[in-house]
């Protein structure tokens, strides 16, 4: 087994509430009230020798009576979405992700989209069990990406995007969970492209594995909804 030598850093976010007036405010609301929060927080952290290309990467979280909200700012050389079904391999394309854990009992969500608003959604303890969500609960998640909706295949430039989402708590299917104040959850946050001309695994909260990995809920940060 691969012995970690190297203490890892556990990042934490204070999650506002959004200051909506709105239950279940429209995307186009969303997506200017995660603007105002400011620049947000980087997915920066480069943890494999083996993939050094870092694109430029942030996102904006924030919370409401019935959904987690996120906003991911992405700017790359090379961008692609060829995917287009539900629960799709979209981590082949240029990929953002959320993997959250809201429990203590080791079940974790990920949440993996690309630039056209594509979701794959599974849950489990780990890579080993993981299972994908049905389509009407990836379904539930409301998205709205400054790319469109029609797939394309590789683009090469100074390429910026965005992807807004509104996640209803809903999804967290294995738990129940009714009021987000108070609570803690683990998390990360990542950005990936695995078959991009130049491909890449940064994440926000440092992970200590010896190749790229994303399904390591031990090297989850934390989310504190305030």
């Amino acid at each position: 087994s691969f012995v970690i030598h190297n203490v890892i850093h556990m990042r934490t976010i204070e999650v506002r509430r959004l200051k909506s007036d709105s239950v279940i405010p429209p995307m186009a609301e969303v997506s200017a009230l995660l603007d105002e929060l400011g620049e947000g927080h980087a997915i920066d952290t480069v943890n494999w020798e083996s993939h050094t290309y870092r694109p430029e990467v942030r996102f904006n979280i924030a919370w409401g009576d019935r959904e987690i909200y996120i906003k991911y700012y992405v700017r790359e050389t090379n961008v692609k979405a060829e995917k287009s079904r539900t629960n799709e391999m979209v981590c082949e394309d240029s990929c953002v992700e959320f993997f959250v854990a809201p429990a203590e009992d080791g079940i974790y969500y990920n949440f993996e989209f690309n630039p056209i608003g594509t979701a794959l959604m599974g849950s489990g303890h780990g890579r080993h069990d993981s299972v994908r969500a049905d389509e009407t609960v990836v379904n539930g998640i409301r998205r709205l990406t400054t790319m469109g909706d029609e797939p394309f295949s590789e683009k090469r430039g100074d390429i910026s995007w965005s992807l807004t989402l509104a996640i209803p708590l809903g999804a967290f299917f294995h738990h129940k969970v009714e009021k987000l104040a108070g609570k803690t959850f683990r998390a990360n946050f990542y950005k990936c492209g695995d078959m991009l001309s130049n491909p890449h695994y940064v994440t926000w909260n440092p992970v200590g594995t010896e190749q790229p990995d994303y399904h390591r809920p031990e090297y989850f940060g934390e989310l504190k909804f305030i």
